[in-house]
């Protein structure tokens, strides 16, 4: 190290010294340290900033018709089984004589029993189910994306005993700024 940078060290150590002693901010330090706290004059504060991406999810809903089919189902009902097997004893009826009626009769029941089951069942494949239309809300999210500006730190120039420092503080520190100042004797 050069010396004279050495000296001139010492000199506004001393000096510091003389000052805080006169203001009254001499914290004495235990015996054997040459370290104490003090403050300083900002002179001038400058935010760090970041640009930032930032995602916001937004929810987006809307109203939409829809057609929903009913619960009654054509062939779970016995309704149409009966309703043919009736028709078709009526008309199984009109043929025959004697027993051969009564035969015509069952076999047209049966055989109106079973059209009638089969039209049901028929209407129900084809989508004949009976419907009603209604409106429903729909949602979904969506992202969007934008970017900001953001502070990581301040970029701080303070002065002390008439030298000027820069530091980087997470905080803005105001019009003062603490400072740890040290005292070592040179050999």
């Amino acid at each position: 190290m050069n010396k004279g940078k050495l000296i001139a060290g010492v000199m506004v150590m001393a000096l510091a010294y003389t000052q805080a002693a006169k203001a009254g901010r001499y914290d004495y330090p235990a015996y054997g340290t040459g370290s104490y706290t003090d403050s300083a004059e900002v002179i001038e504060v400058e935010p760090i900033t970041k640009i930032v991406r930032v995602e916001t999810p937004r929810r987006e809903c809307w109203d939409e018709e829809v057609t929903v089919p009913r619960s009654v189902r054509y062939h779970d009902s016995a309704t149409p089984t009966i309703i043919g097997g009736i028709i078709g004893g009526v008309v199984g009826n009109q043929f025959g004589k004697g027993d051969g009626k009564t035969l015509m009769t069952v076999a047209g029941a049966l055989l109106g029993g079973s059209v009638g089951r089969d039209h049901a069942r028929y209407r129900a494949a084809a989508g004949t189910y009976s419907a009603y239309t209604t409106i429903e809300t729909r949602c979904t999210v969506r992202t969007e994306y934008h970017e900001e500006e953001r502070v990581e730190g301040y970029r701080v120039k303070y002065g002390y005993n008439g030298r000027v420092y820069v530091t980087r503080t997470q905080h803005h520190p105001g019009d003062r700024i603490p400072v740890s100042v040290s005292v070592v004797p040179v050999n």
